[in-house]
This record gives C-alpha cells, sequence and structure tokens, in this order.
C-alpha cells in the first residue's frame, strides 16, 4: 500500500513539474529573417507580414523558456548587434482561451510576444501590481513597454517574473542610458543568436584580420 501511494505521489509530482514548466501560444509569433527584419504571424503561424526595423535603433528579447535565448540584444540602426545581456522572463502556466471572438490569455505569467515600443523610462521605479513589502524599489532602470505593466527593469536573472524582462545590473544600466521612449522592443520565442549574432562575431572578426593586415600585426589566433 505504502508503496502505491509512493507510486502515486511521484506521479504527481511528475505531473505538476510538467505543467509548472509548460508555457501557452501566443496571439502573435515572430521569427526573424535577419538582423533587422522579422515575420508576424498569427496563433496558427498563419497570415504572414515582415516588418523591418532597419534604420531604427531597438531591442530583440529572446525570452527564456526552451528553444528561446534567454537574452536582450540592443540593435543599432545599421543592423549591428552592440550589446547582449542574460535575462529572465514571466513564469509558465498559462493558456489562452476565447473571450467572445477573441483569444485572450487566462493564468501564468508569460511574457507577451510581439512588436511593442517604450512607452516609459523610470530610473527608480516601484511595480503597483507587485510591491515590494519592504518598501525597497524592484523596478528600477524602468523601461516600459506595454500598458499592461511588462518592462525591461533591473532584476534577478536566476528568478522567473510577473511578465517583465528581468536584466542584471552589469547590463541594465548601460541598455537604459541607451534606450528612448518610442524605440522598438521585439519580444520573441525562438533564437535569435543563431545564426545572427554569430553573424556578427565573424564580420568582427573579418574585419579584424583586414585592420590587423593593414597594420602588419597580424594576431596568430586570428588566423
Amino acid at each position: 500500500m505504502k508503496k502505491i501511494l509512493l507510486n502515486g505521489l511521484l506521479v504527481l509530482l511528475c505531473v505538476s513539474m510538467v505543467e509548472a514548466t509548460s508555457y501557452r501560444k501566443h496571439r502573435v509569433n515572430i521569427k526573424p529573417l535577419s538582423r533587422t527584419s522579422f515575420e508576424l504571424t498569427d496563433v496558427n503561424f498563419e497570415k504572414p507580414h515582415i516588418v523591418d526595423l532597419k534604420g531604427k535603433d531597438f531591442f530583440v528579447i529572446s525570452v527564456r523558456e526552451p528553444g528561446s535565448d534567454g537574452r536582450v540584444y540592443a540593435v543599432d540602426r545599421d543592423g549591428t548587434i552592440w550589446w547582449m545581456g542574460v535575462i529572465s522572463s514571466g513564469a509558465g502556466g498559462g493558456e489562452l482561451v476565447k473571450k467572445g471572438n477573441r483569444l485572450v490569455p487566462k493564468g501564468g505569467h508569460e511574457t507577451n510576444n510581439n512588436i511593442f515600443h517604450i512607452l516609459a523610462k523610470r530610473r527608480f521605479h516601484m511595480s503597483s501590481t507587485h510591491p515590494d513589502p519592504s518598501g525597497i524599489n524592484n523596478m528600477d532602470f524602468e523601461l516600459l513597454f506595454t500598458q499592461d505593466g511588462q518592462a525591461l527593469h533591473l532584476g534577478n536573472t536566476a528568478a522567473m517574473s510577473h511578465g517583465c524582462i528581468h536584466v542584471g545590473r552589469q547590463n541594465i544600466s548601460t541598455l537604459f542610458k541607451w534606450a528612448k521612449v518610442g524605440m522598438p522592443v521585439v519580444v520573441m520565442r525562438g533564437s535569435y543568436y543563431n545564426p545572427f549574432v554569430r553573424d556578427e562575431i565573424a564580420d568582427f572578426k573579418k574585419e579584424l584580420k583586414a585592420f590587423d593586415r593593414r597594420t602588419g600585426s597580424i594576431d596568430e589566433n586570428m588566423k
């Protein structure tokens, strides 16, 4: 009897773990086509249209979920990925449900997919929906990008959030200084690193080699 109960508890534990790490579908899906170009589709990956952000400074956030990078990227107007940092994003457990003729999120805290824009930039801020009981600000270096409170801000990258993007102290101050109100913020699932950041590194190495040849200071490790 004890063995049966133990096996039952193990099954329940495994189911709970799967549910805790499940993530809902999204009304918008985003696939990067280049460093600056993105294909947006609906919840069924249909009705595609392309948005090209070339000529604009913008952020790309590949959320911290299975199959995604868990990083924020800063991309300048010529398509150069000049900064990247580790992030955490919204905890899972949600689902999309029909409400009338619309699909709406229910439960969970997943960060939404879409191309947003920075709505507000605040150096010091306390969350109004999830205030810290200590009274200490918990959303400093806030870059708000949705009306319902999702934002990049200083936070613990080892802990999942209520939907915001946590960025570590070593990265957030640089990104905050660079950011401007109105700047696009691409939030996506899947990888942006592969192949675009790798291409960026490869291009940098080529430029470095060319510079070394011109100056006569070729690094043997770069050959």
